[in-house]
């Protein structure tokens, strides 16, 4: 056989080999997706306990099938007060909750949540724990705290109700005496207008109020109220309050199994978070506007404003707190200091920028005279 003859043969022999290997089905190697067990610190009929639940959709389906969260309702494994423990134990590898939560062990956590926040709303907020020296301050109060977390800050909340009340809150003095749920720094507040505080999870609050182990609750929204079963216990809120007027969630891990994901799906986690954040914004706006007609008309709650004069007294009052608090803790000063600065140069601009909304609504929705 001929040189050149051997040769044809041997890259016929090639191409037909290498077009089996070509058209054989290609079989990707199949892994478990990785999996963190989640628990928020919300009862399982709750809005927020959904929000918690649409952030792990939005991780599962872009992380297709390499990480998957499973996310359980407060008290599933741990009680709602006890989520960071556990998190940071690894008990559970991550949750879904407020900072304020966390008050106990440091006081600074409870500025991402609690009081006027110098006339920041809940979206400047958040620009300035992303922008303006937050994310990084909160990891050095939670090594502090020695807790082995990460956490992501989303979903900035509207200004919650002074509370529900058995009747109309009218002066300061109505406050005296009553029995009355609320969390964090708030506890500060309520307690100097006069309030016999107990900071209760969600899901006891309504029993409590039920029982008459409270007077007086406040939560968040008028979804949440209204799920939790508020208007069954009260027919009487006060909205607008500068106790908790710019809140957000919060997003925790435990950092050793977040430490331990590839970098994409760490950026899965935090793009996630981004666009849950803006979804729960719009769905906040869309659901707590027909429950509040719900409450109203359905439930026969009657809503008041908050007199003007308890609201400036609740301001004279957190200066003299955050006064205090800072003399107290270096790391609350600290925080206090950042948000000052970033809610001077932003509000002004807000304040300045952003027109009258509440004219326009008035002038399309308002009864016309005459």
């Amino acid at each position: 056989m001929s040189i050149l003859s051997s040769r044809r043969k041997f890259f016929t022999a090639a191409a037909a080999g290498s077009a089996a290997v070509l058209g054989a089905p290609i079989v990707k190697a199949q892994t478990a997706p990785i999996t963190f067990r989640f628990q928020s610190t919300w009862p399982a009929k709750d809005i927020f306990h959904e929000y918690a639940l649409d952030y792990a959709k939005k991780v599962n389906d872009m992380a297709e099938g390499q990480l998957k969260i499973e996310v359980l309702p407060a008290g599933a494994v741990v009680p709602a007060f006890n989520l960071l423990d556990a998190v940071s134990a690894g008990t559970l590898d991550g949750g879904h909750g407020v900072l304020a939560y966390w008050y106990g062990k440091n006081t600074a956590v409870a500025l991402w949540g609690s009081g006027p926040s110098f006339g920041m709303d809940a979206n400047m907020l958040l620009s300035w724990h992303e922008y303006g020296g937050g994310k990084e301050l909160l990891v050095e109060i939670q090594k502090a705290m020695n807790v082995n977390v990460v956490s992501l800050m989303y979903g900035p909340m509207p200004t919650q109700p002074f509370g529900w009340f058995k009747k109309p809150i009218s002066k300061i003095e109505d406050v005296k005496g009553v029995k009355f749920r609320t969390v964090g720094l708030a506890i500060d507040m309520y307690t100097a207008m006069g309030a016999a505080v107990n900071a209760l999870p969600g899901g006891e609050i309504v029993p409590a109020l039920d029982r008459g182990l409270l007077d007086g609750a406040e939560f968040n929204n008028a979804s949440s109220d209204l799920l939790l079963g508020f208007p069954d216990v009260s027919k009487v809120c006060m909205l607008q309050s500068f106790h908790q007027s710019a809140e957000q969630f919060e997003i925790l891990f435990n950092k050793a199994k977040y430490d331990a994901l590839p970098k994409h799906l760490k950026s899965v986690l935090a793009v996630a978070s981004q666009a849950a954040s803006a979804d729960m914004s719009w769905k906040a706006i869309d659901r707590y506007s027909k429950d509040y007609e719900v409450l109203q008309k359905d439930k026969g709650v009657k809503f008041y404003k908050t007199p003007d004069a308890i609201l400036q007294r609740q301001l004279q009052i957190w200066d003299q707190m955050i006064a205090k608090r800072s003399a107290e803790n270096p790391l609350f000063k600290k925080v206090l200091d950042s948000q000052k600065a970033f809610a001077e140069r932003a509000g002004k601009w807000s304040g300045d920028t952003n027109v009258n909304f509440r004219m326009a609504y008035n002038h399309f929705f308002a009864p016309k005279k005459g």
